[in-house]
């Protein structure tokens, strides 16, 4: 009788939640085809993926790492030495915990985490969610077994070969927020039959969309909206206040964000690679507000990916004062618009990202 193996999965990913939740998304995934599975998260020490990991039921370890500033300063001076420190604290979780499969999802530490298991002949998969990689996948690339994107036209940056286009792993109760519509505006205690807007800038929050919607509370007032803000983290101390006046609810997180889906009915967001794909899934219509401070300016790119299919609206930072209420209010004078926007974000979504990314962790797995 042949002996069933147990595999042993190390993940890595981390940095911001973009690049941890896919990870934890694949390894409930594996896990779910694998009850017997072993797993290990390695994750930049310091960071949240070393918090929302043993969160998520899994075991983390931590690697001395960091990206390379882009302005001048004395940090990128103990940058090498990081590096060093990750590559031998890799070699040494690697030969230890053996596993039949490395997976990264990007972010610092993913780098000499993956490195290490490729050289070592340990089948790799790297998972990039953005239309632009960032260079820590940019240069894995070339030494992994298969690459799972999102977007096309990325044989740019990767070998073609190795490329497979699935989409970004998203949280699996987003494909039925339709039937929760009711239920989460009771959740909220939002009024039914009045406009709801909600406003997510990433689990740290968004300076830049914080300071727009302060402002344009009262316009927002005349548009008949009530307003869900999740003004993150570093945030939200500055602008819990605005809680207590009356259609404005404020959060530093939103745990339920299937809720806040299915509540909403515009949405104003970053374009973070995981957030424009859980949007494309919720097809709700949306502004996106993409940061301009983030490598490559991805997030613009990942925004136009979608507002070049007529489906969904975009405004940078530099125009917001300038187009912001012109283009919101015309936005909810017209249900036709909204319509088409939500129909046409849908269209782009890939549902079964998870699914089909694990199909080629689990070749590379009896290969």
């Amino acid at each position: 009788m042949a002996i069933k193996k147990t595999y042993k999965i190390i993940l890595s990913g981390g940095g911001t939640g973009g690049h941890i939740y896919p990870a934890i998304a694949i390894a409930n995934e594996i896990k779910s085809r694998f009850p017997d599975a072993e797993f290990l998260f390695v994750g930049a020490k310091d960071r949240m993926e070393m918090e929302k990991v043993p969160q998520a039921g899994y075991k983390i370890k931590g690697l001395w790492i960091s990206g390379i500033q882009r302005k001048l300063t004395l940090k990128n001076g103990a940058f090498p030495f990081k590096v060093m420190s990750s590559l031998f604290k890799s070699s040494k979780i690697i030969k230890s915990f053996k596993p039949d499969i490395a997976i990264g999802t990007g972010g610092f530490a993913s780098g000499p985490l993956l490195y290490v298991a490729a050289s070592n002949k340990i089948p790799t998969l790297i998972q990039e969610q953005n239309s632009f990689p960032g260079i820590t996948n940019k240069l894995l690339g070339k030494k992994v077994d298969k690459i799972c994107v999102a977007y096309d036209n990325l044989e740019r940056f990767f070998p073609k070969d190795r490329l497979i286009k699935t989409g970004n792993p998203v949280r699996q109760d987003l494909l039925d927020i339709e039937t929760k519509t009711v239920e989460a505006k009771n959740h909220f205690n939002l009024k039914h039959g009045k406009y709801t807007l909600l406003v997510i800038g990433g689990s740290l929050g968004s300076k830049r969309i914080n300071e727009l919607i302060e402002k344009e509370l009262d316009f927002l007032d005349t548009q008949n909206v009530q307003i869900i803000w999740q003004c993150g983290k570093l945030y939200y101390q500055q602008y819990k206040i605005y809680g207590n006046t009356k259609n404005v609810q404020v959060y530093e997180f939103l745990n339920n964000m299937d809720f806040a889906y299915a509540a909403a009915d515009v949405v104003i967001s970053r374009a973070g690679a995981i957030s424009v794909s859980e949007l494309c899934i919720v097809g709700k219509p949306v502004i996106f507000i993409p940061s301009p401070n983030v490598a490559e300016d991805h997030q613009t790119k990942n925004a136009l990916a979608v507002v070049n299919n007529n489906a969904a609206l975009l405004i940078k930072e530099e125009d917001l004062d300038a187009d912001f209420e012109n283009k919101f209010s015309q936005l909810i004078a017209s249900a036709e618009k909204q319509k088409e926007l939500g129909a046409n974000i849908k269209k782009l979504a890939l549902v079964n990202a998870t699914k089909e990314i694990v199909d080629e962790v689990e070749k590379l797995l009896i290969k």
